[in-house]
């Protein structure tokens, strides 16, 4: 029958269109009468909560911001943890900054060195020990060499970095070797410089921490046989500094990476000011020989020779490790970026160099001797050193003799080295988290990963880089020796695929570029990138020949497991685009909206569900319950009668007392009468405010929501009740407090 409610209910079976004008209301009954909602007030389900809207002029300012914001979130059981939760953790990473603010976190050039530098330069603290270290085996006619390979270090972290120089002018976006990989050689080139840079630094933390506990715990007897701890513990510690931001972690750790710069340079101006002077005196240890291992006994000659340099050579060059970090870190600068990186590498080489050659060719000078077991290589007049010597760093016992007339200047420089090796883990705190965002940008690794924290940071990639080192030290019980194998490759393989891809991005360019000026830049770029390829492929080769037994092969099935991770991860995220694209069955409306509103008892939350169900317009409704016992089910019954609810309640037999399976087997059944369909289910449930009172209550909501939302074609609708307990928190947010900066401007709240 044609009426007026069928016409504005928008029904055009009567062949007409629903004639002009507001729509008639109908009255509603007293149990579904909606409030009056008062003035500064929105409706919240049939509750108002007032809404406290700052004025036009406050809404941008930078004081206002957090007092506008605090309206939101003085509801349910999320405000009742905002007491406790929220002031931790504001002490632990700071007030929240806004998305504007992200210009304020950029670093200039003096705060960008110690904070992407610290791992290279840190390098220059044990890179000479890994030298001399190795070339004791050889016997003390393989000290020989130690400067020669000093220079040959140098070369390549002179072409690498002139390479990386190259990268961030022509990648400024902070992919560094994965953008260049994956732009030149593609996907597959990317992943393996993306995993092969993840994993390296895990190793740089695990390594760096575990090292700078080593050498306290020579220092601090008590630290021994907790050294796994130790450095778990301060892990943790950059981690928490890291979560304050990146200008914050950068100036508190900038002044500790400085000061070990002016340790190392002023150690070596004043040992070659002495050696000028002919007063430089030899270290302790020049007085022994050096016992060679059984197969260099009559000279380094031979096959054994080159391997024995080559292998001395690829200790050495772990002084590259964390050059690689500012190119991941380009979007960190201050503007101009690229220039400012460039401008930082140059400094990074420049000093690292400088510091590399001065400790080795003073060692070399002060006739330094350092090997792995002095109780056994040391030998003295044909009596070996035994176990009472004690053997100090190739800094330690150069800082000992140089300053024995001053001892504060040798413990400043130990302790200088000490923080240097720890600081060292921030360059990997500052470059995972980058390199983890872009990644997970590109589909690659969780979307989680991309997203900024509270402070602007990727706090999320700080998280996980700081769990994976905590595990890694503590399964190699922070012992460096273990840890100190399975580093370079990683950062070596990253090299290798970035030179290449660079030559490939010249030559690209170089097809298309007629300019005779920009062509001859190009060459010479190309060239350089040549060369770089050439040096890092050779270290690539010597590191995987001499290192891969020892401890190189667990970096690489790391990364081999990581790539494969991350190509799952993309063929998923690329599997839910492609379900997720629009055809043209998404427009079609469906056929009929059955509307179910679960019942247990009647009481408000359940009067509230039936409410907002019926304001939804469904074409059909009923009330579903679920019979455990039939005198329960008859009282339900009796009192859905006596409130007038003109909702049909049916009632579904629970034979086993299940609750989930009778459900799930009526939508279905009602999915089988109309696939074409729209089933949307209703759940009641109240909402309490403290943890205790969840253990009190069953899940059943939960657990049917899970297993109602695998369905095809049924949607789910939770109505939340929030008790007393839940909004507790509104009553003690209720007194306006004084937001940051409110004070100084007069609002102090009442």
């Amino acid at each position: 029958m044609c009426t007026e409610a069928t016409l504005h209910r928008g029904d055009r079976s009567c062949g007409r269109e629903p004639p002009p004008g507001p729509r008639p209301r109908r009255p509603a009954p007293r149990w579904l009468a909606r409030p009056r909602i008062p003035a500064g007030g929105v409706l919240v389900g049939l509750r108002t909560t007032p809404v406290r809207i700052p004025p036009r002029s406050c809404r941008t300012g930078r004081g206002c911001h957090a007092r506008s914001q605090r309206g939101t979130d003085r509801h349910g059981l999320a405000s009742s943890l905002v007491g406790v939760t929220e002031v931790a953790k504001r002490a632990l990473v700071g007030r929240k900054l806004r998305s504007e603010q992200l210009g304020e976190t950029l670093l200039p050039k003096r705060i960008a060195l110690p904070v992407f530098a610290s791992d290279a330069l840190s390098s220059v603290a044990y890179a000479p020990d890994e030298i001399f270290l190795t070339l004791s085996i050889g016997g003390l006619s393989a000290y020989a060499f130690n400067w020669k390979i000093g220079i040959a270090v140098t070369l390549v972290l002179i072409t690498v970095v002139a390479s990386y120089r190259q990268n961030v002018h022509a990648y400024p976006s902070g992919g560094g070797d994965y953008e260049v990989a994956t732009v030149n050689l593609g996907p597959t080139a990317g992943l393996t410089v993306g995993s092969a840079l993840l994993v390296d630094y895990v190793l740089t933390v695990a390594v760096s921490i575990s090292s700078g506990v080593q050498n306290a715990a020579s220092a601090l007897p008590w630290l021994e046989g907790h050294e796994a701890t130790a450095a778990s513990a301060l892990v943790i510690l950059l981690m928490a500094i890291n979560l304050r931001g990146t200008k914050e972690s950068g100036s508190a750790f900038a002044i500790p990476t400085y000061l070990f710069m002016i340790a190392i340079l002023l150690m070596g101006l004043w040992g070659y000011a002495r050696y000028l002077f002919g007063d430089l005196p030899t270290v302790p240890s020049a007085q022994y020989e050096i016992v060679p291992e059984s197969q260099f006994e009559q000279g380094i000659t031979g096959v054994a020779m080159v391997f024995l340099l080559a292998r001395a050579f690829s200790s050495g060059c772990a002084a590259l490790t964390g050059v690689e970090a500012i190119s991941n870190g380009v979007p960190a600068f201050k503007k101009p970026k690229s220039k400012n990186a460039a401008t930082t590498l140059l400094l990074l080489g420049t000093l690292a160099i400088t510091m590399l050659m001065s400790i080795i060719v003073l060692a070399d000078l002060m006739k330094l001797r350092y090997v792995e077991d002095p109780a056994e290589q040391l030998i003295k007049n044909g009596v070996l050193a035994g176990d009472s010597y004690q053997q100090d760093t190739v800094i330690g016992q150069l800082a000992k003799t140089l300053y024995s007339d001053f001892t504060p200047l040798f413990y400043f420089t130990i302790a200088c080295t000490g923080i240097i090796l720890v600081l060292a883990a921030n360059t990997a705190f500052n470059g995972f988290p980058v390199l983890g965002s872009i990644l997970a940008r590109d589909g690659f690794l969780p979307r989680q990963l991309d997203t900024r924290g509270d402070r602007l940071t990727f706090s999320n990639g700080i998280i996980v880089l700081a769990l994976a080192a905590i595990v890694l030290i503590q399964a190699f019980d922070a012992e460096v020796t273990k840890l100190i194998q399975l580093y370079i490759v990683g950062v070596f393989v990253s090299f290798n695929l970035s030179q290449l891809g660079m030559i490939k991005h010249w030559n690209r360019h170089l097809r298309s570029e007629t300019d005779p000026a920009a062509r001859s830049r190009m060459m010479r770029s190309r060239a350089v990138n040549a060369i770089g390829l050439g040096m890092t492929a050779t270290v690539l080769v010597i590191v995987l020949l001499t290192k891969f037994l020892a401890g190189a092969w667990i970096a690489i099935v790391a990364m081999i497991c990581v790539f494969l991770l991350m190509r799952g991860i993309g063929r998923h995220y690329d599997r839910v685009a492609e379900e997720l694209a629009i055809d043209d069955t998404d427009v079609t409306l469906p056929s009929r909206v059955h509307a179910i509103v679960l019942v247990s008892k009647l009481h408000k939350p359940t009067m509230r569900a039936l409410a907002y169900a019926r304001v939804s317009r469904p074409n059909s409704l009923e009330a579903l319950t679920v019979e455990f016992d039939p005198a329960e089910t008859a009282a339900l019954m009796k009192q859905w009668e006596e409130l007038s609810i003109p909702i049909p309640l049916k009632v579904v037999n629970s034979p086993y007392r299940e609750l989930l399976r009778p459900v799930i087997r009526y939508v279905k059944e009602l999915r089988k009468q109309g696939p074409r369909d729209i089933i949307t289910v209703y759940i009641p449930e109240y909402v309490v405010g403290r943890w205790w009172e969840q253990l009190l209550h069953n899940q059943t909501a939960l657990r049917l929501k899970g297993r109602l939302l695998f369905m095809p074609g049924v949607m789910v609708t939770s109505v939340p009740y929030q008790l007393s307990s839940a909004g507790r928190a509104k009553k003690k947010l209720a007194k306006p407090r004084p937001a940051p900066g409110d004070v100084r401007r007069g609002f102090r709240g009442r």
